[in-house]
Parts: structure tokens; C-alpha cells; sequence
């Protein structure tokens, strides 16, 4: 895990959802639809807190967990900055196999936007999902974000020299098989895992939790180019929100799961 502390010590993230707001637009509104109308929420595997933040901001009780340090700490002073730190009941650096020191049965509802990505062994995978079955209450909800295989599949066709092995039919090859990615260039994306969209249900219902649906936190929109995007920009804030809600409206289609970079698991833990 130390590859993946130095990569996302270093790493914008909160920079990356404010250039990709489509992502955070989606992902939100539907977290919002399911979340209960008060409680604790967990946010685990936050990076700096975009999504904590604005929970804190309609009131919700926050505790904030993510695996850098520099992104806990980052995740803190901008609750101070917003004037939210009241909301928060912590803000700790936890692995999300082992949430020591959170209780069991906690929280009302929880996110875990990040970890799944990493996660390249099956065994680390269900003990992440364990975890969040511990420190949740029984109907709570949870969001999990995965990154389909899919959709990776088709980046990695569309730019291969940006994400060696997979510019190789052989790189290919084991990116579908195994579903892990370790990037051939020193300080790259650090090492994923991408799931079939086909089984993120089945392997969230053997961990305890009934799933509600998954959507696609890009909509169909997840390739789209700045100078696309800018064609719809300039025609104005109206125009422009109008499109975004119709990319909302379609998100949770079930048909377009595999073209989405980024996907999000929405149940209630059994």
C-alpha cells in the first residue's frame, strides 16, 4: 500500500472531480435520493472529502476515513475553511480492511468511493466489504463505487501508449482475465482492479447487503472531450445545466453500466 500512499500524496484529487464535474453531479444527486433524511454517515476511502463535505453541508453527521495521511489531513482543513468541522465526528487514517477503533453497527449510511479500485486480490476485496458491513446498522445504506472492466477495455483500445502493458494484445489479454492493471510506467496510475459489471451485485449480496441499483457515475458521457464539452458550455448555464440533468436521468439506465468509467453500487446492508 505504500505505491498507493506516495500516488495519491501527490495526486489532485480533489482538482480531479472539480474537473470532472459530471461525475460528482451524478454520484451525488444519487446518494442524496437514497441517503436517510438524518444520521451518521461514514465516508470511507474519502481521498481529501468532497463528498463529506457537501453531506456536512445538509446536515449530516460525517466521519471521514481515508488510507493517506496527507488526504486526511487535507479533508480537515477544508472542513475548517468551509466552517463545517462541527459535522464532523472524525477524520482518521484507516485501511478499509481493518476500520479499527470504529464501532460495529455505527452508521446510519455509508460511502466508500475509493477502495474498491485497489484492491487487486479477491480476499482484500470481501475483507474492505466486511468491514462495511461491521460498522453499518442492519438497512443501512451504502454506496460503493467500483471501475468496470469495460470501460477500461475501451480506454486502454482508444490511448494505448498511456496505459502500458495494455498496449499489447497480451496486456490485454490479462486486464480481462484478471480484471488487475499494474501500470509499465514508474509514477502511473498505481495498481486497480476492475470488476465485470456483472458480478459487483452477486459479490455485494454474499457480503450481506441487497442491492437497490448501480449506475453510471459518467452516464454516457464518460469519453466525452473538453472541446465537446465546450460546445454545450458556451451555449450558455441554462442550456448547459439542462444537459447535465438529462445525463442524470439516464445514469441509472442498466444498459449503459459497462461504457462508464466509474460505477456506483447503491444497497442496504441484510
Amino acid at each position: 500500500m505504500n505505491d498507493l500512499i506516495t500516488y495519491y500524496s501527490a495526486f489532485d484529487e480533489w482538482g480531479r472531480l472539480q474537473r470532472e464535474p459530471l461525475e460528482f453531479t451524478i454520484n451525488l444527486h444519487h446518494i442524496l435520493t437514497h441517503l436517510p433524511t438524518v444520521g451518521r454517515v461514514l465516508d470511507n476511502g474519502a481521498g481529501p472529502g468532497q463528498y463529506s463535505m457537501a453531506l456536512a453541508g445538509k446536515g449530516y453527521r460525517m466521519t471521514l476515513i481515508d488510507l493517506t495521511p496527507r488526504l486526511v489531513e487535507i479533508a480537515e482543513a477544508k472542513a475548517n475553511e468551509l466552517g463545517r468541522s462541527d459535522s464532523f465526528d472524525g477524520f482518521h487514517t484507516r485501511d478499509a480492511r481493518d476500520l479499527e477503533g470504529i464501532p460495529n453497527e455505527h452508521f446510519d449510511a455509508a460511502l466508500m468511493l475509493g477502495p474498491m479500485y485497489h484492491l487487486q486480490q479477491e480476499k482484500d476485496r470481501v475483507r474492505a466489504i466486511q468491514e462495511l458491513y461491521r460498522v453499518t446498522k442492519p438497512g443501512a445504506t451504502v454506496f460503493v463505487a467500483f471501475m468496470p472492466r469495460t470501460a477500461f477495455l475501451r480506454t486502454s483500445l482508444a490511448q494505448p501508449n498511456n496505459w502500458k502493458p495494455n498496449h499489447t494484445a497480451a496486456g490485454l489479454d490479462r486486464l480481462m482475465t484478471t480484471g488487475a492493471f499494474d501500470h509499465a510506467d514508474e509514477g502511473r496510475f498505481t495498481g486497480a482492479y476492475y470488476f465485470d459489471v456483472n458480478e459487483i451485485a452477486p459479490f455485494m449480496h454474499e457480503q450481506g447487503f441487497e442491492n437497490v441499483k448501480i449506475i453510471a457515475s459518467s452516464s454516457i458521457a464518460g469519453t466525452m472531450t473538453t472541446e465537446q464539452w465546450n460546445y454545450w458550455r458556451q451555449r450558455g448555464e441554462e442550456e448547459f445545466n439542462r444537459v447535465v440533468q438529462q445525463l442524470v436521468d439516464v445514469s441509472d439506465d442498466p444498459h449503459i453500466l459497462g461504457m462508464s468509467p466509474h460505477v456506483l453500487y447503491i444497497g442496504t446492508r441484510k
